[in-house]
């Protein structure tokens, strides 16, 4: 790969600003500074450093989002913050994007990566990738709601579910709820099928990956290797 491809990539600099810092010997590859854009090297065994500090190489990025209320799932809004406005610069690639969807005011868990192919199959129907929810409805649910979330509810405008799973809680409005398909606003409108509503609804986890406990709402981290071997796994 060239140099200034690579600096652009792995720092997040434009390519212009990436042969510049070459240019002016900020650059070094393997403890050998170097001044020339089109320099080629190999991202996976040489090592390279930015006025002294190691860039080390990401094929792909890999992050766990707290999504606050709010914060619209979206690479970029003109009225809204988005999920990618809450990635620190540190993390931040140009080609980040939400795997999947949460609505404005849902809140939790979003996968954030650059990788095209992962991204298409967590949000791909046909991959049955489990969502994990935590709701808070208006009304009590009882037993019905089990049945007809497993039986796959058809919902406003003859959209036919696939079987889903939902768990009541001690306190009878409270419940978990998982789905293998991500239709739009898909929770809401199965509990609006039974006659109820949502009043506070969270994702939880993403196939094998559940959302840190420790992040507070607009924190995120980057997910871990043994973590990503979760998701594949489910």
């Amino acid at each position: 790969m060239r140099l200034d491809k690579y600096i652009s990539e792995q720092l997040n600099v434009s390519r212009s600003d990436a042969k510049d810092m070459i240019r002016r010997g900020r650059i070094a590859v393997n403890g050998e500074k170097i001044s020339r854009p089109e320099f080629h090297i190999e991202p996976e065994t040489d090592r390279a450093e930015a006025d002294g500090k190691p860039v080390n190489y990401r094929e792909f990025v890999y992050i766990m989002l707290n999504k606050p209320r709010g914060v619209v799932c979206a690479v970029r809004d003109e009225l809204s913050p988005t999920v990618i406005s809450l990635i620190p610069p540190e993390l931040r690639r140009r080609k980040l994007f939400p795997a999947g969807r949460l609505d404005k005011d849902t809140e939790g868990f979003v996968f954030i990566t650059d990788d095209g192919a992962l991204c298409h199959r967590i949000i791909s129907p046909a991959s049955h990738v489990e969502k994990l929810y935590y709701a808070e409805l208006e009304h009590e649910a009882d037993e019905s709601y089990i049945k007809a979330f497993k039986d796959g509810m058809t919902i406003d405008g003859g959209e036919k579910c696939l079987p889903a799973e939902i768990k009541l809680l001690e306190e009878k409005n409270k419940v978990m709820i998982t789905l293998r398909e991500g239709k739009y606003h898909q929770v809401r409108r199965m509990i609006s099928a039974m006659g109820n509503s949502v009043v506070f609804l969270k994702r939880l986890s993403i196939g094998g990956i559940t959302l840190d406990p420790s992040l507070k709402p607009g924190e995120c981290r980057e997910i871990l290797h043994k973590e990503l071997d979760l998701l594949y796994a489910k």
